[in-house]
């Protein structure tokens, strides 16, 4: 299916550009895709024999017994297997962190972030990645890491998988093009990717200089949140999450494999491309988003919901209703609470909140928090809205008001996050973030 992707709208700006890719629609649908006419097999996965001479291999995303409603699998139908290359030798792993976080104390001191600079060397997707912090075990597949990227050049030679966890990425600033085994996707700020367990894929960036997030997860994969009682529809539609279609590269040229394996980065020589999956079919699968699609649901009455309604993902835990990650966006909505405070209330959360800004203003912060900045308030750490921002919305006339152009984010933990030692001593730190509250002066009266 070629779902058009040609014109969109990011915040409100208009993005792009060249003959849009194609995608398939649908969350965990189960997909079937050939970029050559019969490379697919019929009626069976993997046959003595497969069409024009390829190799049948699978890719298992969940053990081979796991329900039915959660297994997923794809199979694979490739021009040389994926074991074809060097043995793996270890690489040097720049500023990537892996779980447990053990460099620095844990601190429930709110914390906050000015965007990291792109860089002046040529640095690409892989060596601009910069780790902040997470929680859990790489080694027992809990919690989640939390990443920054900053780079200026495409990948070229060089292709990467992680076997730690699936990626979230969100890029802030520049498009991302994500070229994986199974396709072509595009995300411009926005937009979100999600690159499954294992995959391998190159990153390449039309743009130039590029900025984002990503959240690794570790333990089960991403999913849509449930709906309880707001029913059948609402929040993110399952048919506006588009898949890529299979898309190969056939070339005999050296190349390096990058795995991120129990914390550590290895790599493999190889002599041709990875990406040479010339058809496939299954549901473990890297898909994309458009934020601007989400269904924002907020009161119609009175008081501030609770975030959770935000939710676009999911990562459920071993805690019923509580996630081991939850990806939550704060976009363009309207206000209209009678006799209410309509920014996010003062809070103390059992759940640890990281916060990224797209871009715009986030409405709780009336300075100081940037597009491609962060923000991580641990568990049970309070905060809430900066004086200013008390002072303006405690006076403000309750008519209905709009809140546009601005899309922000958060990682939500049921875990407390550790940071890495680059975290709490890179200069991007704000020292000074602690200020914003300290004007909130007393205004009890007994009368």
């Amino acid at each position: 299916m070629n779902y058009d992707t040609k014109l969109r709208k990011a915040g409100n700006k208009t993005a792009r550009t060249e003959a849009p890719l194609q995608y398939q629609p649908g969350f965990a649908n189960h997909f079937v895709s050939e970029a050559v006419a019969g490379a697919l097999p019929v009626g069976r996965n993997s046959p003595q024999r497969p069409p024009h001479g390829l190799y049948a291999e699978l890719i298992s995303g969940t053990s081979f017994t796991t329900a039915r409603a959660d297994n997923r699998r794809t199979w694979t139908y490739r021009i040389q297997p994926s074991v074809v290359h060097r043995p793996y030798a270890r690489i040097d792993n720049g500023l990537i962190r892996s779980a447990p976080f053990n460099e620095v104390d844990a601190t429930p001191t709110q914390l906050r972030w000015s965007p990291i600079p792109i860089p002046k060397m040529p640095t690409d997707f892989i060596e601009g990645m910069v780790t902040l912090g997470g929680n859990g075990d790489v080694a027992t597949q809990l919690g989640m890491a939390v990443h920054m990227y900053a780079a200026n050049r495409s990948m070229t030679d060089r292709y990467f998988y992680n076997a730690d966890g699936e990626m979230l990425i969100v890029p802030q600033q520049g498009r991302g093009r994500f070229v994986t085994e199974l396709g072509v996707i595009e995300a411009n700020p926005g937009e979100i990717v999600v690159i499954p367990r294992g995959l391998r894929f190159r990153a390449e960036l039309p743009d130039g200089p590029s900025r984002g997030y990503i959240c690794e997860n570790y333990g089960a994969m991403l999913r849509l949140p449930e709906l309880g009682p707001l029913g059948s529809n609402g929040l993110a539609n399952p048919r506006d999450f588009l898949a890529p279609v299979a898309a190969y590269e056939d070339n005999r040229s050296p190349s390096a494999l990058v795995a991120k394996f129990q914390g550590n980065l290895w790599a493999a020589e190889m002599d041709h491309s990875p990406l040479n999956v010339v058809a496939w079919h299954g549901n473990f699968a890297p898909y994309k988003y458009d934020l601007a699609r989400f269904m924002v649901i907020g009161t119609v009455s009175f008081d501030h919901p609770d975030p959770s309604i935000y939710s676009v993902l999911t990562a459920p835990s071993d805690l019923p209703g509580s996630a081991n990650i939850d990806f939550v966006i704060f976009a363009p909505r309207w206000l209209v609470g009678e006799d209410t405070f309509r920014p996010p209330w003062y809070h103390r959360n059992v759940m640890t909140e990281f916060m990224g800004l797209l871009h715009g203003v986030y409405d709780a912060k009336a300075e100081g928090f940037l597009p491609g900045g962060a923000s991580l308030h641990n568990c049970m750490t309070a905060h809430g809205p900066d004086a200013e921002t008390w002072a303006r919305a405690s006076r403000a006339e309750l008519k209905p008001h709009k809140i546009e152009d601005t899309m922000a984010f958060m990682f939500e933990s049921r875990f407390a996050m550790r940071l890495t030692r680059y975290a709490i001593e890179s200069s991007e730190l704000q020292h000074d973030y602690f200020e914003g509250w300290q004007g909130l002066e007393r205004q009890f009266s007994e009368r």
